[in-house]
């Protein structure tokens, strides 16, 4: 009986030893990138980055695999010390499973039908990261990893930022920007003003202002209303607004359509107030990026946006789920939360304002309306940055000015062209595509 609970543990840990150390490098090939996939494969810099981690990982596996071979000699093995080691094996394989499995997850689709359309959220993201660096030098200095766009089931857009401690791999820190994007919405450019919002999160932790904005926000709601709940509120909000109103400056008004597209559902969803949500009331938040739109001096398309929304959801409003009080403070507070995000400096921005670090002007609004005619007639004016050209299609899709499919093929194919390939982001010196 004794041999055969011998002959069990050495092949437990023959077992776990083959197991070990098993994923510890990802190459193009591993994940089925075929030459004709390189020009939207994620960059070298970035399979770097993921076995770096990898590497990281698998010295605590081998560690780990030691201090359980070290006892494989031993005659008789003690079960239990045995299987406590190689428990804290698995601990460690556990790790390096989930943060192989994430990175293989995301590199693998640039093999499939998607990649292109992948690679053109790339080029939205890499160019809004530009943005910041042509009108705000210094700001973002050094190496940076341009984020990586995948695709999951899931509902909404989201991200995880650089350098965030990720669940999903135990608490590893996330190497490099990752945007995730529904399937059905990645070939949908009208959309991607959504995107916009997800790449304003990685601008507001890559430019370092979270706390700045949060408690520069709360300070002025107290000052405004006296209200502590109103103040925590509103401080809770502060990452959702900030990425909504940076958004309306990378992409103009085209952009606040798109949310406006998003957000717009049956009043019972609009309407209803969540207390812990990091997210401001649907109701609320079209009219935030509408009184954006008043500031960045799109007066009458500010209008068109708030009696749009006021149609769809003031009849309904003796309904809603939403506290008398924020609903009765919000017109006043709006202004002042805009004013105070947008606007104000800070010194995280060198005493600038988002709106200078992110500048959106009328000329600006002006190639955007051209560029949308001519995205008509299957054809995008050279030079106009991408998240422009994200603008122009949402612009040619309302106006009915092409059908979506053609908008579609048009604006992905552009923006494949402009060149992720071994494009380098200004004064980063790291390769955006293999």
């Amino acid at each position: 009986m004794a041999d055969t609970l011998q002959r069990f543990l050495r092949a437990k840990v023959q077992s776990i030893t083959f197991r070990a150390g098993r994923l510890s490098r990802l190459t193009p090939q591993d994940v089925g990138i075929r030459p004709r996939d390189v020009p939207y494969a994620p960059s070298a810099a970035h399979f770097a980055a993921a076995n770096a981690r990898l590497g990281e990982i698998d010295r605590d596996v081998r560690r780990a695999l030691s201090r359980l071979n070290g006892r494989l000699h031993d005659a008789p093995l003690a079960p239990g010390e045995v299987l406590e080691r190689n428990a804290l094996l698995e601990r460690e394989i556990d790790r390096a499973r989930r943060a192989y499995g994430l990175f293989f997850d995301v590199f693998s689709q640039r093999g499939t039908r998607f990649a292109p359309a992948l690679a053109a959220c790339d080029a939205i993201a890499v160019d809004c990261f530009q943005a910041v660096r042509q009108a705000a030098p210094g700001l973002m200095d050094g190496p940076m990893l341009k984020p990586l766009t995948y695709l999951e089931h899931g509902f909404s857009p989201a991200t995880f930022r650089r350098g965030v401690l990720l669940s999903r791999l135990l608490g590893e820190r996330n190497p490099f920007p990752l945007i995730r994007v529904p399937y059905e919405r990645v070939e949908a450019p009208w959309g991607m003003g959504v995107i916009l919002h997800e790449i304003g999160h990685n601008l507001q932790a890559d430019l370092s202002i979270w706390q700045e904005t949060q408690v520069a926000l709360q300070r002025r709601v107290l000052h405004a209303t006296g209200n502590a709940w109103l103040t925590r509120l509103w401080g809770r909000w502060h990452k959702e607004i900030f990425a909504d109103l940076i958004a309306c400056l990378l992409g103009g008004p085209a952009s606040v359509h798109s949310m406006k597209d998003f957000l717009a559902y049956p009043a019972s969803r609009v309407l209803t107030f969540h207390p812990l949500s990091a997210h401001p009331t649907p109701f609320l938040r079209v009219f935030i990026q509408a009184e954006m739109l008043r500031r960045m001096g799109f007066i009458r398309r500010a209008c068109d946006v708030r009696d749009n929304w006021d149609r769809l959801y003031r009849s309904r409003l003796p309904y809603a789920r939403i506290p008398k009080l924020l609903l009765c403070t919000a017109a006043r507070l709006i202004p002042h939360v805009v004013d105070e995000i947008a606007f104000q400096p800070r010194r995280g921005l060198a005493q600038r304002a988002l709106v200078d670090v992110v500048p959106f002007w009328p000329s600006d609004q002006e190639r955007i309306d051209r560029a949308a005619e001519s995205l008509a007639r299957g054809h995008i004016p050279p030079g106009l940055p991408p998240r422009h050209v994200v603008s122009a299609s949402r612009e040619a899709l309302e106006r009915r000015l092409a059908p979506p499919e053609r908008i579609s093929r048009t604006v992905l194919n552009h923006l494949v062209k402009l060149g992720t390939r071994n494009a380098r982001m200004p004064g980063v010196g790291v390769t955006l595509a293999a």
